[in-house]
């Protein structure tokens, strides 16, 4: 059984058509990339995975369960995706603390891992407000991580940060691969798609107009 499959997804917003007849499946363990440029629908493909949009027509299936019918949400998420919002007035390991108690499967210690994990030090004090962009995007990170998720949706997972920052992130989506996530990554850096992704979905006007296996990318005959 695929661990996510897309089947004649459609999304039509205000008259339009911002995801047009989707379909794919995709094993687990496996990191995927989607690219293309801005409002190609790579935002709202992931919105719809992720349970936040209906779609006007189609199914989501995660793990074997048809989103809006089995569930609304998938099981075991981790989350990166435009306007997740954290607590400005908040330090970052209240944020995730209080963010753990939705499931309640973390101690202190857990969650402290997760943030040294991504760079951070979990007994900084200052707010989030005080956080630097680079900062504010490894806790995110944080928080998609730390429950060990089976499905990882991450949109542009390392913007914001620095080289260091960069290849740090890489390091860990492997580890989560090896783990046996299947982890959804929308980048416009090419190097991101180039060195993680095992399949890379393009994406135009709200469909896919290609798909490129890491095997012909490698042979020459995909170019991304």
């Amino acid at each position: 059984m695929n661990f996510l499959e897309v089947k004649n997804l459609t999304k039509i917003l205000n008259g339009k058509a911002v995801l047009s007849d989707i379909s794919f499946s995709l094993p687990a363990a496996h990191i995927y990339g989607f690219i293309g440029r801005n409002g190609a629908g790579k935002t709202m493909l992931f919105r719809a995975v992720s349970g936040l949009i209906h779609p006007t027509s189609g199914e989501v299936w995660v793990q074997g369960k048809l989103l809006g019918r089995d569930l609304s949400f998938p099981q075991n998420i981790g989350l990166v995706i435009e306007n997740i919002g954290l607590l400005p007035e908040f330090t970052g390991f209240k944020n995730l603390r209080m963010l753990s108690k939705i499931k309640n499967t973390l101690t202190d210690e857990q969650i402290r891992a997760a943030i040294v994990r991504v760079g951070l030090d979990p007994e900084d004090k200052r707010p989030v407000r005080k956080y630097s962009l680079g900062m504010k995007q490894r806790i995110v990170l944080a928080q998609a991580l730390m429950e060990s998720p089976d499905l990882l949706v991450l949109d542009e997972p390392t913007n914001a940060l620095d080289q260091d920052g960069v290849e740090l992130i890489r390091s860990i989506l492997q580890e989560e691969k090896a783990r046996s996530a299947t982890i959804l990554i929308a980048s416009h850096s090419r190097e991101d798609i180039d060195l993680l992704c095992d399949v890379i979905f393009r994406m135009d006007g709200g469909h896919i107009s290609e798909i490129i296996h890491r095997e012909e990318y490698i042979q020459g005959s995909g170019a991304i």
